[in-house]
This record gives structure tokens, sequence and C-alpha cells, in this order.
């Protein structure tokens, strides 16, 4: 289940409805699914084609014309690399959307001069409009199995920002640089008084 937090601010949502609504008010969608089709360990083969008519109900919604799935645990060759490509602030010309199957993550959104953090894990699906300023991190456990749909068969470009809010917000989930320089800030001068 998703928690969808307001780092800035301490305001942290954890109920579905309230978070489906206030993503929706600024663009993104997210919904729950079932994970009971398939075992954890099954193929990406199985993946797909359990989970067929939903990829195809996204692809009619969205314009998406093929979906994948991706698999990335601590072993994953070049991890670091693959990672870094996504943890900064950046848009993307194509939606960027991803039912979780395993592990857990957390999208950063700038959105309306506020940054949302939303830790997707298991079940979760979440759609980021193109153009829409985000970045992307692993949890600890630095897991995450998820089909990912694509409007480009190419895949997702990302188009950086250069603005450095994203380093303000770099987390482990629940790490102290998770809650955000103000938060944190706030922390640090009640710690000294």
């Amino acid at each position: 289940m998703a928690v969808l937090r307001i780092p800035d601010t301490g305001e942290k949502i954890t109920v579905e409805a309230d978070i489906r609504a206030a993503l929706g008010r600024v663009g993104i969608d997210y919904e729950r699914w079932s994970l009971d089709r398939v075992p954890a360990d099954c193929s990406a083969e199985d993946v797909l084609r359990a989970y067929g008519s939903e990829i195809e109900g996204m692809k009619q919604r969205g314009g998406y014309v093929t979906a994948d799935v991706i698999d990335v645990t601590p072993e994953t060759p070049n991890l670091e690399a693959m990672l870094a490509r996504f943890d900064k602030e950046h848009t993307h010309s194509e939606d960027e959307v991803r039912f979780i199957l395993a592990g857990r993550g957390i999208f950063f959104l700038h959105l309306e001069k506020k940054v949302y953090s939303v830790e997707v894990g298991p079940g979760d699906m979440l759609r980021v409009p193109r153009e829409t300023t985000h970045w992307f991190t692993l949890c600890e456990d630095r897991r995450i199995r998820a089909i990912r749909w694509f409007q480009d068969t190419t895949g997702w470009t990302p188009h950086y920002t250069g603005s450095g809010v994203d380093q303000g917000y770099q987390p482990l989930c629940f790490g102290p640089a998770y809650l955000g320089p103000r938060v944190e800030s706030a922390i640090k001068l009640n710690r000294n008084a």
C-alpha cells in the first residue's frame, strides 16, 4: 500500500481513497490492483499473460504500445548507474506507468511548487503523466519488480531540469533525509534548543 507524504510539511496520507484523491487533484493516477494472479517467483512472460486484460485496458486508456516487466535486485549489474539516471529531477516526453509486483520505491513529484513523495509497494499502480517533473529511487531493500507501459517502444528518456530540488530529498525510505530540508532543519533546531 502506498504512502503519500509532503516532506516539507510533514503531512502523511495512508488511506487508499485519500491517496487517490490527493494525487488525482495534481493529475497523478493511483490505483490498487490484485496480486493474486501469479506467484512472486514466476517468469516475466507469465506475469504479462496473467495481467493481459489489465495491460490491454491500460494500453487503450493511455495509448501505450508495449509493456514489459522490470526486475531489479541488489545484484542487478550496474544498478548504481541505472538508478543514477532517474534519481535527479527530470521529465519524460511520455507517461511513466508502473504496477508494482514486488519491492518498494519512491516517486518524488514536484508539482505546484510542492514536493510530494509516493512510496509505492506491491499492488500499487501509478501513472505519472508526460512532462511531470519527478524523480525515482528505490527503498533500502533496493528491490522492485513492476509492469511498465510505454507509448514509444524506445522507452523513457529522462530530460533533466537541473533545478537541484532533488538534492534536498534523497532518501532511504524512512531516513532523516527523506523528511526534506525544512522538516530536517526544524528537527535540528529543536535538538539544539
